[in-house]
């Protein structure tokens, strides 16, 4: 095991590998309540095949990233993505969840052929150094935000998504939070391994005399039963028309940016890049995205992804595929242990979030502002990620950003040509959405 993942040569342990896996699950475990609840109200798909699905999408995509790319990045069915599949194209557009599972299907098969002949891996290659570290910088501040969200520190709109306005601290939850968050940084400041699972377990714990963290009536115990997930719940009938491909389209652009960003941010707060900011195994990593958002389709969820919470688990030691390991069985495990993980409330994860922010933000430093041809572009990505709650957008703004001062400062010269095309892409894709609007 340590010869295959190299735990050693990337400067981690076994014991802290485990750690980590164990801290990414709790941050991102939300997703076995949030995703069924979301999916279940497109009719016909129960809260507990979705659930199923979701562990079970989960554990295979975070495997196969395991083995495949030896990278500590968890996957489980995508924010955003499971919201545009139920309220926009289900609910919507009035197309059958059968339909939407088609074109999350269709996506994933082209991304294993993308992945294989190498386009998505050149497109990470083409973004420049200075705009990768900003990716970093703006996922940090993007997390950072769900947290305090999540928390209830920062005010949400009615639709659920934060805005400028943080609440009172006699609000309980945002308490709650606030406290595990003194817990977490005090543990880490104090160099107290697994601080950042340490803080989730206190803060779940403090949560229970505040009414935060609450065991539901007539909870039977730790244990249940998976229900059988949606297998195979597909219908071809459609894929020639014009509102299909506008759907394939969303699922695809979005998924795509969105893991792209993730993978940088993560490796690049594990440093496992290389000099030239390249991600080691990055073939590996897109195959895996692709294969779970095939498995998940299969299975009956929304789009598969990558996790930005994947970067409590880096920051909790994680260096390797070991973690991701850990994290796989534990989506496994939750099959039989939801009601247990079901207790763990926003409050106590969200202190993780917020502190991860920090630690991501380090990577601002290395960004040469001085370069204003580099600095804008980069100051751009960091500033869209989080106000515009979307990864994929701040990749978008920041490549056009870097094209047209690239050209304003006559360094056109310094622009790869996949970067030109993917500005061109971007640019479209704002036009068409302006227009359809």
């Amino acid at each position: 095991m340590e010869k295959f993942f190299k735990v050693k040569e990337r400067g981690s342990t076994m014991n802290r590998e485990i750690v980590a896996g164990l801290t990414t699950f709790l941050a991102m475990s939300y997703i076995l309540a949030v995703n069924p609840g979301m999916l279940s109200a497109c009719g016909g798909m129960s809260f507990g095949a979705v659930f199923t699905a979701t562990a079970l999408s989960s554990a295979i995509a975070t495997l196969v990233m395991a083995l495949a790319a030896n990278l500590p990045v968890a996957l489980a069915p995508g924010m955003g993505l499971n919201a545009f599949f139920a309220f926009t194209v289900v609910l919507g557009m009035g197309v059958s969840f059968q339909t939407a599972l088609t074109a999350v299907l269709f996506e994933g098969l082209l991304f294993i052929i993308l992945s294989a002949v190498g386009v998505r891996e050149a497109i990470i290659n083409s973004i420049p150094a200075h705009l990768k570290k900003a990716v970093a910088v703006g996922i940090g501040l993007f997390i950072a935000m769900i947290g305090l969200a999540d928390g209830g520190i920062l005010a949400k709109s009615d639709g659920g998504m934060p805005i400028m306005g943080f609440v009172n601290f006699d609000n309980k939850i945002a308490l709650v939070a606030a406290l595990g968050l003194i817990i977490t940084v005090v543990l880490y400041v104090m160099k107290v391994p697994g601080s950042i699972l340490i803080g989730i377990i206190a803060t779940t714990i403090i949560g229970i005399p505040f009414g935060v963290t609450s065991v539901p009536e007539g909870w039977g115990g730790p244990v249940s039963l998976p229900e059988a997930p949606l297998f195979f719940k597909f219908d071809f009938s459609s894929i020639f028309t014009g509102q299909f491909f506008l759907v394939f389209f969303t699922f695809l652009f979005v998924d795509m940016f969105d893991t792209i960003g993730t993978l940088m941010g993560v490796a690049e707060q594990a440093n496992l890049v290389d000099k030239k900011g390249n991600i080691p195994n990055i073939k590996g990593a897109l195959f895996a995205d692709a294969v779970g958002t095939v498995a998940g389709a299969c299975l009956g969820t929304s789009t598969v992804t990558s996790y930005v919470e994947s970067t409590s688990g880096v920051a909790a030691g994680g260096r390797t595929g070991l973690s991701s390991v850990v994290t796989a069985l534990l989506f496994l495990l939750a099959l039989f242990l939801s009601p247990l993980f079901a207790l763990i409330p926003g409050a106590a994860t969200a202190p993780a979030l917020i502190f991860v922010g920090f630690l991501m933000i380090n990577s601002v430093s290395s960004i040469d502002f001085s370069d204003i041809t580099e600095g804008i572009p980069a100051f751009v990505t960091i500033m869209v990620m989080p106000f515009s709650y979307s990864i994929a957008n701040g990749i978008s703004w920041g490549i056009i950003a870097y094209v047209i001062c690239k050209v304003a400062g006559k360094k056109a010269k310094d622009i790869p040509a996949v970067t030109w095309v993917l500005a061109a892409v971007f640019l479209f894709k704002i036009i068409m959405d302006a227009v359809s609007a």
